[in-house]
């Protein structure tokens, strides 16, 4: 079970990373937020994907949850290369 929730997980981190930038560019949302608008829009496609799989709502959750998490993550490492200096 806990290979479906990981294996939807990664599915949706890149759909939830650039769903997550469209939000930021559409609506300026300010930086120390972007981790909560990506959570967000993780649990929400992982409910609104119940026709492209069997697992449950709790563990689409799940996996919204890690997807969301993980986009933020996704996009700060393809935003700060290695090798430079992260600018604030």
């Amino acid at each position: 079970m806990i290979e479906q929730v990981l294996l939807f997980a990664s599915l949706m981190a890149p759909i939830v990373t650039g769903v997550t930038e469209v939000v930021k560019r559409t609506f300026k949302v300010p930086k120390r937020y972007v981790s909560l608008v990506s959570l967000l829009m993780g649990i929400g496609i992982g409910l609104l994907a119940y026709p492209l799989t069997e697992l449950e709502w709790v563990l689409r959750i799940w996996s919204g949850v890690i997807s969301g998490l993980a986009a933020t993550g996704l996009y700060e490492f393809g935003k700060y290369r290695v090798g430079t200096r992260r600018r604030k």
